[in-house]
């Protein structure tokens, strides 16, 4: 330690002398002299070298800091203080390498950058190899595009589910970030429904480009591009034959009842409860989804009356939180009223006028899927 108390020394002299060459010398030294040993140094010496440089950071150039923060930066043993001292640096150039490299920054640490600075150090925690849901959830909200887009194009970025509902509202006036975030592989069904319902046919192309398993959920969403796919690409989708495979099974043995629809739809499953439904209503899988997931309640108390199902049943489905309806409890009631007027025939005929009214569409027109959309949600309401 005497070689380390001498370089302070010449830190010190040099700063009240104004010698910026001997001071960025001595830094250096002592740079070396930690990273030669940080991985054995005890406590109270990690201690003593983030006090020593927690001061000096404070005084020396942005030249020299930017070289400390590089190295710094890849160096697991850092004192954290140091490098919590470089994140909040005004200056981009100092704080992005630690802010983009450093496993020193603890995730409070990284949450209190992304509140409070700058768009340029929220871009630098955006290309971090691994992203958590919470610090995510602050570079959608403060992000500008350039930030948003980063995260999203980010494979090993967490998006949680209010992350990703927001990234498909702000895509709705930016196609590029449409294309990104429909391509995530961890994007939930449900959000890349929404998503493609404003995305153009270029965008649907892009996705189903970057990733194929999503193939079949393009199949059914309400965009030019979707009738010049055929049937065959929704088989391409793992998730979703598992899914039919298992209703096939049920109706097969004849046990799929309206009980399974309904623990279905209280647990929140919007795969396993389209799929069933669409089974139990005999109905394409597709015009489910888009009832489940319209704020008009219209649409899924049709389906399920047609199916045969009880207000228990319609209302768990009205409750699913992916359409993000927030009923009052006067809609609650509303909808119960209109359900229980609803006739299962009437509703049965409803969905029968629509599959011809598809089948027309498609056969004469393919481009004329978001028309022929909007004429169900009209029959609805």
């Amino acid at each position: 330690m005497t070689m380390f108390y001498s370089l302070i020394r010449d830190v010190q002299d040099a700063t009240t002398s104004g010698s910026t060459k001997r001071q960025l010398k001595a830094l250096t030294r002592i740079t070396d002299l930690f990273l030669a040993g940080s991985a054995r140094y005890s406590k109270r010496q990690i201690e003593l070298f983030d006090e020593v440089f927690k001061v000096l950071v404070e005084v020396i150039e942005l030249r020299t800091r930017i070289k400390l923060a590089r190295r710094f930066a890849t160096d697991s043993n850092a004192p954290p203080a140091l490098v919590r001292a470089f994140a909040l640096d005004e200056s981009v150039a100092v704080a992005a390498p630690v802010l983009t490299e450093s496993t020193a920054l603890s995730e409070s640490d990284l949450i209190a950058s992304a509140s409070t600075q700058s768009q340029g150090h929220l871009y630098a925690i955006a290309q971090r190899e691994t992203i958590s849901e919470a610090i995510t959830d602050v570079l959608i909200e403060r992000g500008e595009p350039k930030v948003v887009h980063a995260v999203a194009r980010n494979e090993g970025a967490r998006i949680s589910d209010n992350g990703f509902r927001a990234l498909v509202v702000r895509s709705g006036h930016d196609q590029q970030l449409a294309a990104h975030v429909g391509a995530r592989r961890d994007i939930p069904r449900h959000h890349l429904l929404k998503l493609l319902e404003t995305a153009s046919a270029s965008v649907c192309s892009k996705i189903i480009a970057a990733n194929p398993k999503l193939a079949d959920v393009v199949h059914g969403a309400v965009t030019e591009v979707i009738d010049d796919i055929n049937v065959e690409v929704r088989r391409k989708s793992q998730d979703h034959v598992k899914a039919k495979h298992r209703v096939k099974r049920l109706t097969d043995w004849k046990e799929l009842r309206e009980a399974d629809v309904h623990a279905a739809a209280r647990a929140q499953d919007f795969e396993k409860t389209v799929t069933m439904l669409s089974a139990l209503a005999g109905c394409h899988i597709e015009m489910v989804e888009r009832a489940v997931l319209n704020e008009n309640p219209g649409a899924i108390q049709v389906i399920a009356k047609a199916a045969g199902c009880s207000w228990a049943t319609a209302k768990a489905l009205l409750l699913m939180t992916v359409a993000e309806r927030r009923l009052s409890k006067l809609d609650v009631e509303r909808a119960r009223e209109n359900f229980e007027r609803l006739e299962q025939r009437t509703a049965q005929r409803v969905l029968e006028f629509y599959e011809a009214r598809r089948n027309l569409f498609t056969e004469a027109n393919p481009p004329l899927a978001a028309q022929e959309a909007a004429s169900l949600q009209a029959m609805l309401r």
